[in-house]
């Protein structure tokens, strides 16, 4: 089957041919034929990489044929990353079409430069939420005239607490619209999302639900915790030529990683939130021109990298809710290829693997962290490989070869070898001339659920655990009380510790000298019109015994209230 098969307009298919594409993915031969049909609503459920955007790109912009006053496709996504790239695919899809224009508007650009092109009138607008709610609020931008919403990474819009988002700019959009949710996992909140704004949808599923790439290998490495940065060095050296993500939990560690890693002379640079917009293109330019080797992200400000020769995936902290896993690992084995997912547990998380596993239907293999001899070996050799694949400038070194001879003269061409390999070669050698086994051991008994919690993100001590008056009845969610305590405070979301949602309470850590500040300032803040009561707690040991974990922040987003973190989440 061809493009052309699918019912597509000449325009558009001419577009998709000049791009070098030529038979449809699974996703886009399921959903093409029936989005090209008018007021019909959709779910479809695909990995990373199988070609969801022109699956959602291609009938929009063939129905779109032209801008008016007010737009009539609206894409929604979760991050300014996937927010450009959806824009630049739709223009790439629409070059045929002169008359048709796309928007992008997102968070940490000049608003005003967004409205005044909007004003000019456009036919397809491709947001975040955050901006999108501010553009709606402002007056700016007029979704009546709306003929079809996407919901592109739903699941990850509602982890990322936008629901009340969604619900505010869908309720300005005609009842009459189709609704396209598009999403690579089905958790029970992108599930109700579908039932709430959703007439009688197709589901098209490619492969089962939330299962991973087959052509990824999933691979998981056992260290001590204090071990962790060390093991991650250990699997990047053994695969030399690695052009991968690496992965961590939370804006402050992935900052200090990348730090960590370009002292030790890796070609490596962060991702994350707190960056500027200005600086996150900068980083991104880098990694797609292959000028950094490794980027090291969080999940929200990863998702949109739409590069198709990422190597590997290293976990270096498995994600906090286990569903974000299949996002992770759908960053390599794009269009066809092959990757890796790689994984840094320490002895007690075990059990985590065992989640995932269930999740995405694959089994992980164990494997050891490889010991110093191997990876010498293995950089020695790519290193061989590099210099007989590196083409000599005749014509500029030859001046320069008789002083050469005359220099090296008095050594034998083993001699000359082995200077040579050694000048690159000896910081391998010395660093890993003392380096010891970095492989724990696990067992299955060591990997309980709630012991593991106890020891999770907040539980050092430097951390103060609060009690807090209301819980899950009072419809209080991580993201909510993250957002009563960032406003109240003025603190940063990353100094907020474990958070612990209970059916009638909840607990938080927050770091120690901030203890009076949160006493003084959210202890009677209110939350949804009920008043909210902090109390410091006498210890932490009831952290280890209580289920939800920090985990829940994001997982439990679907009740969060507009405002939260806003210049955190666009």
């Amino acid at each position: 089957m061809t493009f052309n098969d699918l019912g597509l307009r000449s325009q558009v298919v001419s577009a998709v041919t000049d791009m070098g594409f030529e038979q449809p993915t699974p996703i886009q031969e399921q959903a093409i034929p029936h989005l090209l049909k008018s007021q019909s609503d959709f779910v479809g459920l695909a990995q990373t990489g199988t070609g969801k955007t022109a699956a959602f790109g291609l009938p929009l912009v063939h129905r779109i044929t032209s801008s008016q006053r007010f737009p009539k496709g609206l894409i929604i996504c979760p991050t300014r990353e996937l927010c450009l790239q959806i824009a630049n695919d739709l223009k790439d899809y629409s070059k045929h079409e002169k008359s048709v224009t796309i928007e992008a508007v997102y968070g940490g650009t000049d608003i005003r430069t967004q409205m005044r092109n909007i004003k000019k009138g456009v036919a397809i607008v491709v947001a975040t939420p955050g901006r999108l709610v501010d553009l709606i609020n402002r007056k700016a931008v007029n979704l009546s005239e709306v003929e079809c919403v996407v919901l592109d990474e739903a699941d990850e819009m509602l982890n990322m607490g936008f629901k009340e988002d969604l619900d505010y700019i869908l309720d300005a959009t005609p009842d009459t619209k189709s609704t396209w949710l598009f999403s690579a996992t089905m958790p029970k909140e992108v599930a109700r999302i579908a039932k709430t704004y959703m007439t009688d949808p197709l589901e098209v599923s490619i492969g089962n639900k939330n299962e991973a790439n087959e052509n990824i290998d999933h691979i998981y490495f056992a260290v001590k915790e204090r071990d962790r940065y060390a093991g991650l060095k250990r699997l990047i050296d053994f695969n030399p030529n690695i052009f991968g993500l690496v992965f961590c939990r939370t804006r402050r560690e992935t900052q200090q990683v990348a730090e960590k890693l370009g002292k030790d002379g890796y070609s490596a640079d962060a991702l994350h939130g707190d960056m500027s917009q200005a600086q996150r293109d900068r980083v991104m330019q880098l990694f797609r021109n292959r000028s950094i080797q490794l980027l090291v992200a969080t999940d929200v400000a990863a998702r949109g990298i739409d590069v198709d020769d990422i190597t590997h995936v290293i976990n270096y902290n498995l994600p906090d809710e286990v569903e974000n896993y299949t996002h992770r690992s759908g960053r390599t084995a794009r269009a066809g290829r092959k990757g890796e997912s790689l994984v840094l547990i320490n002895t007690r998380e075990k059990y985590k693997i065992n989640q995932i596993e269930k999740i995405i239907n694959q089994k992980f293999t164990f494997a050891e962290i490889p010991p110093p001899e191997a990876i010498c070996a293995i950089q020695l050799e790519a290193m061989i490989e590099k210099v007989k694949d590196t083409e000599v400038n005749e014509k500029e070194i030859e001046p320069f070869i008789p002083h050469i001879l005359e220099d090296l003269k008095d050594y034998s061409k083993e001699d000359v070898i082995k200077k040579f390999v050694s000048a690159e070669f000896n910081r391998f050698l010395e660093y890993y001339k003392k380096a010891g086994d970095l492989n724990a051991k696990i067992s299955d008994k060591d990997s309980g659920r709630g012991r593991d919690r106890g020891r999770s993100r907040g539980s050092d001590e430097n951390k103060q655990r609060f009690f807090v008056s209301l819980g899950e009845k009072d419809g209080l969610n991580p993201g909510g009380l993250l957002r009563v305590i960032c406003d109240a405070t003025g603190l940063k979301s990353n100094t907020i510790g474990r958070i612990d949602i209970m059916p009638a309470f909840s607990f938080f850590d927050a770091d120690k000298g901030d203890t009076d500040k949160i006493l003084a300032q959210v202890n009677g803040a209110e939350f949804e019109g009920k008043k909210m009561n902090i109390e410091k707690t006498a210890s932490k040991s009831s952290k280890g015994k209580r289920g939800t974990g920090h985990g829940k922040r994001q997982g439990r987003g679907l009740g969060g209230r507009r405002g939260g973190g806003r210049n955190r989440r666009r």
